[in-house]
C-alpha cells in the first residue's frame, strides 16, 4: 500500500542539491536556508562549498553531502580517496560517489569495487553512496555494479549524476531494489522535478531523492 507523505516527512527523503560549476557562494547560503526552512535530509555541493556549508548548518540535523570524482568518475582511485578524506575532514557527513565507469563498461568489475571501496575506508564512518550513472549501463552492467557497491562497503546506490544522457527512472530503481534487497538503500537522482517524479521513485523502492528542486516538490504538500 503506497504511503501517505506530509510535507515534513517527504523532505527528510531530499538531498536539496546545486551542483552548477558556475553556482556562487549567495546561491549557496540559499541553498542552505531552504534546507532548514524545509527541513531536508541533506544539501549536496560540490566540494569546494562543503566548509561553508557545514558552516551554515552547524546548528542544524541537515548533513553536508559532497560529490567525490564527480561527473565522470574518471579520477584516479587515489585522488578520489584523498578528495573524500578532505571532504569529511572539512565537515561533510556524506558522499557521493561515481564509480569507475570505464572499468564497468569493460567488464572489470575488480577495479570497480576496488575504487569503491577506497572511497569508502577513507570516508571513515561518513555513508558512501555510490553513483552507477544508469543511462549508461546495460540491465546486467547495473546489477554487476550494485553487487560491487554492497562488497565495497557503500551505504546507498545511487542511479545518476544529472549530467549523463537520462536520470532516474522508476524501472531502474525497481531493478536496483530487486538485485539489492535491503542489503543496501537507494537513491534516485537525476531529472526529479515534481511531487509526482518523487513519489514516482519512492514507490518504486527509493529511500532517498536528489534534486535541486526539493522546494518545489515539497510545496505541493501540507504540513
Amino acid at each position: 500500500m503506497p504511503r501517505e507523505w506530509t510535507k515534513s516527512s517527504l523532505a527528510k527523503t531530499i538531498d536539496h542539491t546545486v551542483f552548477k560549476a558556475v553556482a556562487t557562494e549567495q546561491q549557496i547560503r540559499e541553498l542552505c536556508a531552504e534546507a532548514r526552512a524545509n527541513g531536508f535530509a541533506a544539501v549536496c555541493v560540490n566540494p569546494f562549498w562543503v566548509p561553508l556549508c557545514a558552516r551554515e548548518l552547524s546548528s542544524t540535523r541537515i548533513t553536508v553531502c559532497a560529490v567525490v570524482g564527480y561527473p565522470l568518475g574518471a579520477n584516479a582511485t587515489s585522488v578520489k580517496a584523498e578528495e573524500a578524506r578532505l571532504a569529511v575532514k572539512q565537515g561533510a557527513g556524506e558522499l557521493d560517489m561515481v564509480i569507475n565507469l570505464g572499468a564497468a563498461k569493460s567488464g572489470d568489475w575488480k577495479t570497480v569495487e576496488e575504487d569503491i571501496r577506497a572511497v569508502v575506508k577513507a570516508a571513515g564512518t561518513a555513508p558512501v553512496k555510490a553513483i552507477l550513472e544508469t543511462c549508461y549501463l546495460t540491465d546486467a552492467e547495473k546489477v554487476r555494479a550494485c553487487e560491487a557497491a554492497i562488497k565495497a562497503g557503500a551505504a546507498y546506490v545511487k542511479t545518476s549524476t544529472g549530467f549523463g544522457t537520462g536520470g532516474a527512472s522508476a524501472e531502474d530503481v525497481r531493478l536496483i531494489r530487486k538485485t539489492v534487497g535491503d542489503r543496501i538503500r537507494i537513491k534516485a537522482s537525476g531529472g526529479l522535478r515534481s511531487y509526482h517524479d518523487a513519489i514516482k521513485m519512492l514507490d518504486a523502492g527509493a529511500d532517498r531523492l536528489g534534486s535541486s528542486s526539493g522546494v518545489t516538490i515539497v510545496s505541493e504538500l501540507p504540513e
